[in-house]
């Protein structure tokens, strides 16, 4: 896995329309107690008085109750009342007074965030700014506590706290949900003013005024004191290192290929080992460099002094070093930390500070209706002694102007790959997430693809797929497409796949679904073209991918391989017949289809049967980061990334199974995971900086119309 693009080297295309994401950065409900306490350590670092002394203000019994959303009046102190700034009434005003645009500028930086500018009513001079929610939340750190109200939005920065009827007027347009920040920004001290496709936000000048460690029990804290609030993003840094010790697959990613792809391309009709479809030749893979830690970084937009970058840290089994840098008028704090674990960032006001966490559980919890129908959550889900940290988005299919569609990567080609960030931003989707199986080196599904009743990817292997229609209805089940090519004297030639880039012996058929022309995917094929539903040529399709043979409009393209008798049977000019059914049959009546596998759960029971869909023992066997798709009993459609438990690996298929079993699902699929594992909102991945995220094939995506 790699990770995030350093946020002072952003260098988007305006498409892809968020910052780097980072869930892990905001304070959460069931930990808010240990944070409010702050630094009531077991015992200080070398050298450090005890936290506990300067910070004996922070009391947990004086500060939070549940949630940041009831805070007493210790921690009130300081934060600013927006009695001066009274939300506006809303109505639209004319489009020629609407600025907007896809880049923000924070302190000079230059970041692709989508926002928009307009009166507050039709005839008002003064201009109201709003910015896409999660954006904002990885971009400056301004966290998004958990909200019931889509069109209401509580938010925490410093001693900045905006709840109950104070919230951020909020309001989901299209793909995107957007925070009006107009008066957010007075009370931070931001100046925001837009210029052509750039809105310009200029905080206030910070310091970092000291840096201070201590140890907690679930791991290691960091507190940088500034003297005033600053914009803080967290970022993944580099390549993960060496580890001295061998270890085996790296615990983070362990269904991902170990060599570059460009020493594949040699070996014909090869596909990578993470590939589901058991390969063609021999992978002859070397072994990867075993990996001890991955470098973070946390950039806080405050200048800091020379004594503080020389001050000397402590590191411990969990926080392998901690260096601070100054970069202009930017502070870098970076941290080495296990492969897997991310850091938790969250800021504190009255003394202003930003707190570091190095702890295993790193997730925080949040329970958000971004908007109508789509409701975005993140907890824990326990099995035994593990801790699961699981992503997900519940969608009422049945909302009014919530549409499921399956999106491609590269439409209306089949062919191709790019980040879900990518495929979803074009699309115009609110959210998706990663769908099918593909192969990584020619782009091509490997699994069913079905939208408007065409077939652009046929299924294979009997795998689990998903399928639905606008009504909301849903079905989860082993899938088989079954056509047969009948001659005139009745003989029955059974075609293997239809549209599918899983190659076998056999027959394939190729519509014009899978496009204008099909070049032949092995060696040795014979390729029959029929047209009006007569047999029109026959030719030999020589090696793989040289020769491109067209697909009739009114037709389809028969490819005969490894077992060359039904040629005899295909003669120019012979009349044909052609039978489709799917098992099961039900499965012939959804417009929409997308496969994955295995099948998860059905009926509220876990049934998983990897074998019965032709995964191997060790892909069964592996742990790694997943994706899923599920329907609860409401019939709402449960979007899932269930990412590494707390100081482990991520989970098997039999945990996954549990993990959506334990959510509600009734039936559940597994799709495509590891490193293609990637859950979209409004312009962001939810559940992993872009990246770590590895380029898709296909994803599901939700579409929100007015």
């Amino acid at each position: 896995m790699s990770y995030w693009r350093p946020i002072l080297s952003v260098s988007i295309l305006p498409v892809l329309a968020i910052a780097p994401s980072l869930l892990w950065n905001q304070p959460g409900r069931t930990q808010e107690g240990e944070r409010a306490g702050l630094i009531h350590a077991s015992r200080s670092r070398q050298g450090i008085h005890s936290l506990a002394d300067s910070e004996s203000r922070l009391k947990p019994t004086e500060i939070l109750t549940d949630s940041f959303l009831e805070r007493t009046s210790a921690m009130r102190q300081g934060i600013h009342s927006l009695s001066d700034y009274r939300f506006l009434a809303q109505s639209v005003p004319p489009s020629s007074r609407i600025r907007q645009g896809r880049q923000v500028s924070l302190n000079g930086r230059i970041l692709p965030l989508t926002w928009t500018q307009q009166p507050a009513n039709s005839t008002s001079a003064d201009f109201r700014t709003w910015i896409a929610d999660v954006g904002l939340m990885q971009s400056a750190g301004v966290d998004l506590l958990s909200s019931a109200d889509s069109a209401k939005q509580p938010v925490q920065w410093f001693s900045v706290s905006l709840t109950g009827a104070q919230s951020l007027a909020a309001r989901a347009t299209g793909p995107y949900r957007y925070l009006d920040v107009t008066d957010f920004a007075r009370l931070a001290g931001w100046e925001i003013s837009a210029d052509g496709n750039i809105l310009k936000i200029t905080s206030q000048t910070a310091s970092v005024t000291g840096i201070r460690q201590a140890e907690i029990e679930s791991g290691d804290r960091i507190v940088v004191d500034l003297d005033r609030p600053a914009p803080w993003q967290v970022n993944f840094v580099n390549t993960p290192s060496p580890s001295p010790t061998p270890t085996p697959n790296p615990p983070d990613d362990p269904t991902k290929p170990a060599i570059p792809l460009q020493n594949l391309r040699a070996a014909p009709n090869l596909e990578t080992p993470d590939d589901p479809t058991k390969p063609a030749l021999p992978l002859p893979i070397t072994p990867a460099a075993p990996i001890a830690g991955q470098e973070w970084l946390i950039a806080i937009d405050a200048k800091v002094a020379p004594a503080i970058i020389q001050q000397t840290f402590s590191t411990s089994q969990q926080l392998l070093s901690l260096k601070v840098e100054p970069d202009g008028v930017q502070t870098r704090v970076k941290v080495k930390i296990p492969l897997g674990w991310r850091p938790q960032v969250f800021s504190l006001g009255n003394p202003n500070r930003l707190v570091i966490d190095i702890r295993p559980d790193s997730l925080v919890e949040k329970n958000i209706v971004w908007a109508q129908g789509v409701q975005w959550r993140q907890q824990y889900q326990n099995l035994g002694t593990a801790r699961f940290p699981v992503v997900w988005l519940e969608v009422n299919p049945r909302q009014a102007g919530v549409k499921i569609r399956p999106i491609l990567s590269n439409p209306p080609a089949d062919q191709g790959t790019a980040p879900l960030l990518q495929t979803a931003e074009i699309s115009g989707a609110a959210a998706s997430i990663n769908a099918g199986f593909f192969n990584r080196i020619n782009r091509l599904a490997l699994g069913a693809i079905r939208r408007d009743n065409k077939w652009l990817s046929g299924p294979i292997l009997n795998r689990g797929a998903i399928a639905w229609n606008d009504r909301g209805e849903f079905a989860i089940d082993r899938l088989t497409l079954q056509e047969t090519v009948i001659t005139p004297a009745n003989q029955l030639l059974p075609v293997s796949h239809l549209n599918s880039a899983y190659v076998q012996s056999g027959i394939g058929r190729y519509n014009p679904d899978w496009g204008t022309t099909y070049t032949p995917l092995s060696g040795n094929e014979i390729v029959v073209t029929v047209a009006d539903d007569r047999v029109v040529s026959q030719s030999p399709g020589g090696a793989a991918g040289t020769t491109t043979f067209s697909i009739p409009a009114k037709g389809y393209i028969l490819v005969l391989r490894s077992d060359f008798f039904p040629a005899s049977e295909l003669s120019v000019g012979t009349l044909l017949r052609l039978e489709t059914n799917t098992f099961p049959a039900d499965f012939n009546r959804f417009p929409y289809i997308l496969g994955g596998g295995p099948v998860l759960v059905q009926n509220s029971r876990v049934v998983l049967d990897a074998k019965a869909e032709g995964f191997s023992d060790a892909y069964v066997r592996q742990t790694a980061i997943r994706s899923a798709i599920g329907r609860n009993a409401a019939g709402n459609l449960l979007i899932v990334a269930v990412h590494n438990r707390a100081g482990g690996a991520g989970p098997n298929f039999a945990e996954l199974a549990q993990i959506l079993q334990q959510m509600g699902a009734v039936e559940a699929l597994n799709l495509d995971g590891g490193s293609s594992t990637s859950l979209y909102l409004g312009g962001s991945l939810l559940d992993r900086p872009p990246s770590t995220a590895a380029r898709v094939h296909n994803a599901i995506g939700i579409f929100i119309q007015p």
